[in-house]
């Protein structure tokens, strides 16, 4: 069995206007169908839960930052994951809800039971579907995005891979936008990309290219591989599977 942590960002599961794309998400769960079907061990890091709930509230009066996260994703992160869970029952999947906080990554109980509670629904072929607890997380205790949150995951789960799914192929070489530019395809252990690295966030989320290039580099030199991806793209997790050098992506080369 092979171990992937997909984190799956807002960009990727919402429209141009904000609302939840249930077409991608229904794509997305039929990629990850496969690869249970072809003996991989999933666990789902997933963006959406607040920009699912700002899609169902109208507000009368005006929420701070906090408030907003707070509100929204309480009432998203239930639609989110009954969405989920519809779309995995079709495959006769059994998915479970995860919701943690930066607190539980400390050394300590909440680390091994959180580590204990995904083993046991992954030996039980239930997909862990992960994601930040915004119900009680504050600013200084939050992730910086959940690029951080999948990084934690991944080695705390020993995984073998880990699935940056944004909404651009991958780290290029200079603007995306410029026609004499092009995708990274391999990026060595110790090797710097910084002087590719926008800092723009996402407009959907909080993350952005920088922030999965950190996490990426991180993860890559803990001894496991990770690939940036376009999660637009049709069958994006497949083809990785199946035809990985057909298939445009950057990776990041474990260190050994």
């Amino acid at each position: 069995m092979r171990r992937i942590v997909i984190k799956v960002g807002s960009n990727v599961l919402t429209t141009d206007k904000g609302k939840l794309d249930i077409t991608r998400v229904s794509s997305l769960v039929d990629q990850i169908a496969w690869l249970k079907e072809h003996r991989y061990e999933v666990i789902l890091v997933s963006s959406g839960a607040v920009a699912c709930g700002r899609q169902e509230l109208k507000v009368e009066y005006a929420l701070d930052s906090v408030e907003q996260r707070q509100l929204f994703s309480a009432i998203g992160q239930v639609k989110l994951v009954n969405l989920y869970y519809d779309l995995f029952r079709e495959y006769g999947i059994h998915m479970g809800q995860v919701l943690t906080t930066k607190e539980n990554f400390q050394p300590g109980d909440q680390y091994e039971n959180q580590r204990q509670c995904m083993e046991v629904m992954i030996d039980n072929g239930v997909i862990p579907v992960v994601n930040e607890n915004d119900t009680v997380s504050i600013t200084e205790l939050m992730f910086t995005d959940n690029d951080e949150l999948s990084g934690l995951i991944a080695r705390m789960m020993k995984a073998e891979t880990l699935v940056l799914l944004s909404n651009i192929d991958g780290i290029y070489t200079g603007n995306p936008d410029d026609s004499d530019v092009e995708v990274i395809r391999s990026v060595k252990a110790g090797e710097s990309l910084e002087q590719y690295i926008q800092s723009s966030k996402s407009s959907a989320g909080r993350g952005g290219m920088e922030s999965k290039y950190h996490t990426a580099r991180t993860v890559a030199d803990a001894g496991i591989k990770v690939i940036i991806a376009n999660g637009n793209t049709p069958d994006i997790l497949i083809n990785l599977a199946t035809k990985p050098e057909e298939t445009i992506h950057t990776e990041f080369v474990p260190k050994c």
